[in-house]
């Protein structure tokens, strides 16, 4: 998220997740300033949503203006098509790392990034022997 901040000349905040017991978060607190701020939550993956509309929550209780999730893995298991809507989200973008069309139908904040054309450069560098790190700053057009 930081290397996302610095490329794009914007400042940068994180969450704190304090843990009363393994997968629940117990506390958030917020580590910088998103005051006035369309606030972007980037995570690995989005299961049932819940610590990911608690963080959301929280910046939102910290005066930013908006916030958007970006996530890789939108699992989007039990509930969570229901806590995304109930949620204070504006959108929620997601990779097509999991199918989630029937999902997308009942919520309109979710979005999707089709990552084919970067998983099949990635694959065609690997055999070729080329660097797959060039990926992270040149990402191939869709």
């Amino acid at each position: 998220a930081t290397s996302i901040a610095d490329r794009l000349d914007l400042g940068f905040a994180l969450i704190h997740k304090e843990r009363a017991r393994p997968n629940e978060v117990s506390r958030m607190v917020l580590v910088g300033d998103v005051r006035d701020k369309i606030a972007i939550l980037v995570d690995d993956m989005a299961d049932t949503c819940g610590t990911l509309v608690k963080a959301a929550d929280t910046v939102m209780n910290n005066n930013a203006r908006e916030v958007v999730a970006i996530v890789t893995h939108g699992i989007l298991s039990g509930n969570a098509v229901e806590t995304l809507n109930g949620s204070r989200l504006s959108r929620v973008v997601v990779t097509n790392t999991v199918p989630h069309a029937e999902k997308k139908e009942r919520c309109d904040k979710l979005e999707t990034i089709d990552i084919s054309p970067t998983l099949a450069e990635s694959i065609r560098r690997t055999h070729n022997g080329e660097s797959v790190s060039y990926l992270f700053s040149h990402a191939p057009p869709n």
